[in-house]
């Protein structure tokens, strides 16, 4: 075989070699493009799933478009739409799951702060009232709390903390709840615990006023006069004008009559000052 034959023959397989790499590189290209379009055809009929209010079939599309295209910036956020899409349609413990494996899958994303407020939100929406689980309760706070720790500049620290005060609000009616049951069946001592509790714990409630009464009842109750004395001071200091007051000022003058309201304002002075005297 002459030399010109055989650099010719070299010269047509490096040219064939060539054309099938480009080939293959243009496929690589090609299948790359369809499952970018896939993905975005598949988290467009998430959004218009979501929109329709069908927030299973929308978590399913958003859950497919992660798939289709893991390596993109779209997966995360098709992870958290799927979360969304399952709590907008009340199923909260798979939209909480959904959360968990995006904190696992997705360390220190930029959008966690929202993923930790849907989840507190996730078990806010759970709670019904102060007779049933105290689960909900609980996760609630827990993550409203990191993110005012963790994010106090987001736009999720603020509603943070009035869900924080409302849950504060939950937990005391579940102990006031508690503490009139220790109450009617007269276990005195298991009561005054809870309605300590109360004002130790959730003093700005609106629980407060009738815990500080019970424990001036209880006490007068028991022949504790002083440290019913006590409580009926602080009631009276700090909520003089309630209706609890005015219930435990009537324990220790039995001749006490309802005033009217021109003579509440009248006696607002003197009445605390007799009250005062009752320990001094």
């Amino acid at each position: 075989m002459s030399f010109f034959l055989k650099y010719f023959l070299i010269l047509i397989l490096i040219l064939n070699v060539s054309c099938k790499s480009n080939k293959s590189e243009d496929l690589s290209v090609i299948s790359e493009k369809e499952i970018d379009l896939q993905m975005i055809d598949s988290y467009e009929e998430g959004l218009a799933f979501l929109e329709k209010g069908d927030g299973l079939s929308a978590s399913n599309k958003f859950n497919e478009a992660e798939m289709l295209y893991p390596q993109s910036i779209w997966a995360s956020r098709s992870s958290l739409m799927s979360a969304y899409s399952l709590y907008t349609s009340m199923y909260f413990i798979d939209a909480i799951d959904e959360l968990e494996r995006f904190f696992k899958v997705y360390p220190n994303h930029e959008r966690e702060a929202y993923a930790y407020y849907l989840m507190a939100i996730c078990y806010y929406d759970q709670i019904i009232d102060e007779k049933k689980d105290l689960g909900p309760i609980v996760n609630a706070k827990i993550n409203f709390e990191y993110i005012i720790n963790n994010y106090p500049k987001s736009d999720f620290a603020l509603d943070a903390e009035l869900k924080l005060e409302a849950i504060k609000e939950i937990l005391a009616s579940k102990e006031m709840y508690t503490a009139r049951y220790y109450f009617e069946k007269e276990k005195w001592i298991p009561a005054i615990n809870r309605y300590k509790n109360i004002l130790e714990n959730y003093e700005t409630t609106i629980f407060a006023e009738e815990a500080l009464h019970r424990l001036v009842e209880i006490h007068y109750k028991l022949g504790l006069e002083n440290e019913a004395k006590k409580y009926a001071v602080l009631l009276g200091y700090n909520y003089q004008s309630s209706e609890w007051y005015e219930e435990s000022y009537k324990i220790f003058n039995k001749n006490y009559k309802k005033k009217s309201l021109r003579d509440k304002k009248s006696l607002k002075k003197s009445t605390l000052e007799k009250l005062k005297s009752l320990i001094q």
